[in-house]
């Protein structure tokens, strides 16, 4: 994820539904005028792109399991042909591969 749309998702998660534009950084954020929100302090814009970058790496697992897993219809392939345990033989390998935090 392009690092401009982590701020985005950090703004808006603090302030939805608030209009602005943002290039980057906090110097660069233009709140858009006549909203009933107030523009975020720079504290406050910072916490929540941080929070939002702990929470988007804390994910990065997840994010590569999904690319690795065989699609839906394969794996319902798979549990017709040999059964629930060999599904979940499949499936453990990239999770073995992808592991939780």
């Amino acid at each position: 994820m392009r690092e401009n749309e982590n701020i985005i998702y950090a703004i808006n998660s603090i302030k939805p539904g608030a209009g602005f534009t943002v290039a980057g950084t906090y110097e660069s954020l233009i709140w858009d005028e006549g909203q009933e929100q107030d523009k975020p302090t720079e504290k406050e814009f910072n916490d929540a792109v941080t929070a939002w970058k702990e929470e988007y790496d804390a994910q990065e697992y997840a994010r590569k399991r999904e690319a690795e897993y065989p699609s839906i219809a394969d794996q319902l392939d798979e549990i017709y042909h040999n059964g629930i345990d060999s599904w979940k033989a499949v499936i453990k390998v990239t999770k073995d591969k992808h592991p939780k935090g």
